[in-house]
């Protein structure tokens, strides 16, 4: 046994878990020229002061993703990892947008990041969510949904990420709608950097079914009210919100305020990459810093468990999995 629970990774972007040993060796073997001398130059850039400063670096290392086997060496690294730690089934997040602005085409890269995932260690099973970019035009992101469906690749929903300040999700009712009609489940980023007013946009207007992120939600009681009410899921990711300076120190982060509001709060590594840990990093560091019991990893476990996009069956074999190691650390 480990001592963290067996995870469910419901809110990483694949992107974000491009390490700085990968990005050097895919800079070498596309000829991609980037600005950094060294590794060490590298890895001195991550030092960010807000998601804005986080994103053009996060955007800039993409250049060296050019054809579908970097996608898939990528994804696949992912998940080795995610194995290592315990991870037992993950809902991954890509954004093709990203790559269409570089001239690589959505058809590349689902071919990398859907084939990856196809051949997933044993035992974990895998759900791909692309996600549209929230400070581009919704129109694009329609055409790029034109674009997802034709492809033929299997996709477990749809998201919506990247600079949240002033891009309201409501921007997007149309591309979710759509999106809806064709059995895809719904998913946004809301309430990290944006306001609590965002979170309430992405249920009413958007018909999200889990929440990424959504900490700002702590500022609207009535909010906090309906959100445990309705068990809204919300995929929290303690050390990028600590990171990208939307929580000033761990020892401060809303994590335990949330469980005691009776929240579905789960947690999450959002970009490992880039943030100092993968999902078993975050859980040990909430822990520690915050001072958590047994129940309440536990809890956090099972709500992430609960919020997973899985039939009835895989739930049942999640639930199981956690509740076998919680007993074992009794």
């Amino acid at each position: 046994m480990t001592d963290t629970p067996p995870a469910v990774e419901l809110h990483v972007h694949v992107e974000g878990t491009l390490e700085p040993e990968l990005i050097m060796e895919l800079a070498q073997r596309n000829r991609v020229a980037l600005p950094y001398a060294d590794l060490d130059d590298l890895r001195a850039r991550y030092a960010f002061t807000d998601l804005s400063h986080f994103l053009d670096l996060y955007y800039a290392n993409m250049a060296v993703l050019r054809h579908a086997e970097d996608f898939a060496a990528m994804t696949a690294a992912y998940l080795e990892r995610a194995a290592r730690a315990g991870v037992r089934h993950v809902e991954l997040f890509v954004d093709p947008q990203a790559h269409l602005a570089r001239g690589v085409g959505v058809e590349v890269v689902l071919e990398g990041v859907s084939g990856a995932l196809a051949a997933a260690p044993a035992g974990m099973t895998t759900g791909l969510i692309p996600c549209f970019l929230r400070d581009r035009p919704a129109e694009e992101a329609s055409e790029v949904l034109d674009a997802l469906l034709a492809s033929g690749t299997p996709l477990l929903g749809i998201g919506l990420d990247s600079a949240e300040a002033g891009n309201p999700p409501s921007r997007f009712a149309d591309v979710y709608a759509r999106a809806r009609a064709e059995g895809l489940r719904l998913v946004a980023h809301a309430g990290e950097e944006g306001p609590a007013d965002y979170v309430r946009e992405a249920l009413d207007v958007l018909g999200v079914e889990r929440v990424d992120h959504g900490i700002r939600s702590l500022e609207d009681p009535a909010l906090v009210a309906r959100l445990a009410q309705e068990a809204v899921p919300l995929t929290v990711c303690p050390l990028s919100n600590v990171r990208l300076r939307a929580v000033r120190t761990l020892a401060a982060h809303p994590l335990p305020l949330m469980l005691g509001a009776g929240l579905a709060v789960s947690v999450h590594s959002d970009d490992p990459a880039y943030f100092g840990g993968y999902v078993d990093d975050n859980h040990r560091a909430v822990v520690e810093a915050l001072h958590l019991s047994d129940e309440q990893v536990r809890t956090l476990a099972l709500n992430a468990v609960e919020a997973a996009f899985v039939d009835d069956a895989r739930r049942a074999e999640l639930r199981g999995e956690v509740t076998a190691w919680a007993a074992a650390q009794a």
